[in-house]
């Protein structure tokens, strides 16, 4: 079974890059093996409306069932790539199916980072990741009354605000002295802390898990490192994920922290491209990048290439986050920023962080503010450099600082 393009993983990346391929005029083959046996869906969901119980499952299909057949696209589902050989340019599965390839686009994300303390083992620990995590933690809910959420990033997050609608007592345990630590500024993690709170979330900062305690080979309790025991029916763990890249790292593909790639998503390996949550861009911002957005621009930029049309990847970050009622949008990449300015007022529930690096306006984070999102864009791509106290004027539009 030859492809001449094989596209490993069927997330958002991997479902973009079969669909651009087919509209940029790829003729070729092309086969999308996974080794999650559902239709391509959406992940971001998961966290939100799928845990709710808002979405069915079918409403969060990328696309519908009959699409695959009418575009020749093969899926090749339940498949978990185990081995690449990247001079018979050939991938091997766990179950011993084997898939070779004329061209490769590696868009396999990662898994879940695990605890590894005592009782990690234990019925009633689960991770957000994929459909299977969360059907199994929709399953156990009507037995379940008090979860501990460890990780206060924004999949522990959201699962916490979903848990509580529900009416589950929550704790969110982070180990770092705020939630978001990794990715926002102060302002943005205590305005998180105070609405979690509000809504009746524990919140444990600054701390760690010593170990799982369980009776009869369940979770039953969830000891922190200070000592104190929480009670708990279930534990979900978000403490990020681990690029899903060995198969390219055995076979010789350059890369730490996931496989490195250059401007156009290419690996050190010949006809292996990488794109999504496990890629890392060697030049420019020099990060993996977890969002959908990076994930479906790469594929695109990839389908482009390998069509005849080749262009770098150059496109501005965006990512979004639903809570409560409040929807976080951000754009552009915050990492390395020196100045932080915050437009409108927390209290009101609708407010912007602005992030600068050497005076240039560099990403935004903006609560329930589309407006300074939409409009902040253009100055993050412009590299603006605007001075703090006329960013901090809720009364400038910030279009009208754009080219300024």
């Amino acid at each position: 079974m030859d492809y001449d393009c094989l596209i490993v993983g069927s997330g958002h990346g991997g479902v973009q890059a079969a669909v651009s391929l087919r509209q940029h005029g790829f003729a070729g083959s092309i086969g999308l093996v996974s080794d999650d046996r559902d239709l391509p869906y959406e992940r971001p969901p998961l966290s939100k409306d799928y845990l709710a119980g808002a979405k069915p499952f079918e409403r969060i299909l990328i696309r519908p069932p009959e699409f695959w057949a009418t575009r020749n696209i093969d899926l090749l589902l339940g498949n978990e790539v185990t081995r690449l050989d990247a001079t018979e340019k050939r991938v091997s599965c766990a179950n011993g199916a084997a898939f070779g390839y004329g061209q490769l686009i590696w868009a396999a994300g990662g898994r879940p980072r695990k605890m590894t303390c005592a009782g990690h083992e234990l019925r009633g620990i689960h991770s957000v990741r994929n459909r299977a995590d969360v059907d199994g933690i929709m399953n156990e809910l009507a037995s379940v009354q008090r979860v501990v959420v460890i990780g206060g990033g924004y999949i522990g997050l959201e699962a916490a605000a979903v848990l509580t609608k529900l009416g589950k007592a929550v704790v969110v345990v982070e180990a770092m002295d705020r939630v978001l630590a990794r990715v926002a500024a102060e302002p943005l993690s205590r305005f998180y802390e105070k609405e979690h709170r509000d809504h009746g979330v524990d919140i444990r900062l600054a701390t760690g898990i010593e170990s799982f305690v369980g009776n009869d080979g369940r979770l039953s309790g969830v000891r922190l490192t200070d000592g104190e025991m929480l009670a708990a029916d279930m534990a979900i763990v978000g403490i990020g994920i681990l690029p899903c890249v060995e198969p390219l790292v055995v076979a010789g593909a350059a890369g730490r922290n996931g496989v490195d790639i250059d401007d156009h998503c290419r690996t050190s390996l010949a006809d292996v491209f990488a794109i999504g949550d496990c890629a890392r861009m060697v030049s420019g911002h020099g990060l993996r990048i977890e969002s959908v957005q990076n994930a479906s621009d790469q594929a695109t930029a990839v389908a482009k290439t390998l069509c005849g049309g080749p262009a770098p990847y150059s496109a501005v970050p965006w990512f979004w986050s639903n809570q409560y009622d409040l929807r976080l949008q951000t754009v552009g990449l915050s990492s390395g920023y020196d100045q932080t300015v915050v437009r409108g007022d927390p209290n009101e529930r609708k407010f912007s962080v602005v992030y600068l690096r050497d005076g240039v306006v560099v990403a935004l984070d903006c609560v329930n503010a589309v407006k300074d999102y939409v409009e902040g864009r253009a100055l993050v791509e412009g590299r603006a450099r605007i001075a703090a106290d006329i960013l901090a004027d809720n009364g400038i539009a910030l279009k009208s600082l754009v080219n300024r």
